[in-house]
């Protein structure tokens, strides 16, 4: 049986963005986090407009490290470090917010005259509380440097942690997993019970876990302890996260992430006064705080 493996299944919270959806598993009122993972969320699949493209504009950040992955198209990430990065399928960039950082992602210009495409999946990952306030950073891990397990139609590309015995090069500030699975027609591949927190995401295609059909778009939270096998009929693609449990909460407001709800506060008022760092090259605009953010979470 399917709840013999399952402890929690959180269904998503989907946003129209305008040209592009995106699908929203954590954080949930169920579930704030999944090992050090308090930010899931699946960006299209989109084909956006012929001359068009994505841009979000300049925000802030704080107290966490962003994971942006992508399945297909491409993204440019600008940063108040002066990081200019373009990020592709199959790669990783890791921003690390630490006491503050304002970045801005957006579809190169070269690919918005045929119509832009985006698809993949961004994460936030909660620090431990002693590199809460470290100095920001921002690394770019390609593709290739990437560790891939190929075996009987299962593709396992490590984009952080060690997993099925190889280590992905990408930095890790608590315990963590992260894998991009594909699976062929008949492919499986074992899911092992060595973390606290794990959580399996169907993002396209089909799979089943011990047999039972998953759901996509759904965030499946893994029995502790419990080994599992996932298999695919017809071929699908899903996103194994997790790692060590956290034996604090965070609170998440915004853009905003801390052990401390009082720095949250004290974000706010800093953004809101201007005493972020700017981005080189693309300071002229800005998101603002919202009345009412679509992410909120105080445990």
């Amino acid at each position: 049986m399917l709840d013999d493996v399952i402890l929690q299944t959180i269904l998503p919270v989907t946003h129209d963005l305008g040209g592009f959806k995106v699908h929203r598993t954590l954080p949930a009122k169920e579930r704030t986090m999944v090992g050090p993972f308090l930010f899931f969320d699946q960006m299209g699949p989109a084909q956006l407009a012929v001359g068009g493209g994505i841009d979000v504009r300049p925000h802030p950040h704080i107290n966490l490290s962003t994971v942006t992955y992508l399945f297909d198209g491409a993204l440019d990430h600008r940063d108040s470090l002066g990081t200019l990065a373009t990020i592709e399928p199959g790669a990783v960039n890791l921003m690390t917010a630490g006491h503050g950082i304002v970045h801005s992602e957006r579809s190169p210009f070269a690919d918005r005259a045929g119509g832009a495409l985006l698809s993949g999946i961004q994460t936030w990952l909660a620090m431990p509380e002693d590199r809460e306030e470290m100095d920001p950073a921002f690394e770019h891990v390609t593709a290739a440097a990437l560790p891939t397990i190929e075996a009987h139609g299962a593709r396992a590309r490590i984009i952080m942690g060690e997993l099925w015995g190889q280590r992905a090069p990408t930095t890790t500030y608590a315990g963590t997993i992260y894998a991009d699975i594909s699976l062929d027609p008949g492919a499986s591949v074992p899911i092992d019970a060595a973390a606290d927190e794990r959580a399996l995401y169907l993002a396209e295609g089909s799979a089943e876990l011990e047999g039972m059909a998953l759901e996509p778009q759904r965030l499946y939270v893994l029995r502790p302890g419990l080994a599992a096998t996932l298999t695919s009929r017809s071929g699908g693609r899903a996103m194994l996260c997790g790692g060590d449990a956290f034996a604090t909460p965070r609170h998440v407001w915004w853009n905003f992430v801390s052990s401390r709800r009082d720095r949250i506060a004290e974000a706010r008022r800093a953004w809101t006064a201007g005493e972020f760092p700017l981005i080189p090259d693309d300071d002229a605009e800005r998101i603002e705080i919202p009345g009412t953010p679509k992410t909120v979470s105080y445990p």
